[in-house]
């Protein structure tokens, strides 16, 4: 997706080898034409598949999956770092830990919000190590739904996440491939 690649390399700031700070558009000041046209490419990817929910993390998974709902006509389920006084009871409960944070959080869905009977497309901004992903599947499992597939805004090619996910038979679809954040620049797979 060019205008992806193209905000990355104009807005986004190379911190480290392993970090990547987008906060310009994506995961603090959200670019909102730039997330419909994320939505839109990740329904193109994804349609035809019978999905009925997506489900994402928040925060910084919202603004993409909200918009792939939209056009998907689907409704958007994000799970929670904590939980709250209005979501106690009925939970589907996971860990993830991150790694731009380098902290473990307990996330949660409520139950009634994600059925046997649902097709679930997961949507993060990041892809890295795949714990993210993984603490989503754990909840969709839970709840006995089946996961459609993986949509990932920005994926960090020279990490882990995508060889251990898809050896577990999940399809993944990435927005933007980073091959390599090395001397603060970024390149790109394709």
């Amino acid at each position: 997706m060019e205008a992806l690649k193209q905000k990355i390399r104009e807005e986004g700031i190379v911190l480290s080898e392993q970090v990547l700070k987008v906060d310009a558009f994506l995961n603090h000041q959200i670019d909102p034409r730039l997330m419909q046209l994320v939505g839109h490419e990740f329904a193109e990817r994804f349609k035809g598949q019978g999905i009925t929910k997506i489900v994402t993390i928040e925060a910084s998974g919202i603004a993409p999956a909200v918009m792939a709902g939209l056009e998907l006509g689907v409704p958007v389920i994000f799970a929670r770092k904590f939980q709250s006084l209005t979501l106690k009871t009925d939970l589907l409960i996971s860990k993830v830990f991150s790694f731009t944070k380098q902290t473990e959080s307990t996330i949660a869905i409520s139950a009634r919000h994600l059925t046997a009977a649902d097709n679930v497309l997961v949507i993060d901004d990041f892809l890295a190590n795949g714990h993210a992903a993984k603490a989503l599947i754990d909840l969709i499992r839970q709840a006995g739904a089946s996961v459609a597939g993986i949509g990932i805004v920005i994926e960090k090619s020279f990490q882990e996440g995508r060889s251990l996910l898809e050896s577990e038979g999940y399809r993944i679809e990435s927005l933007a491939r980073v091959a390599s954040l090395a001397d603060g620049q970024v390149s790109f797979l394709d």
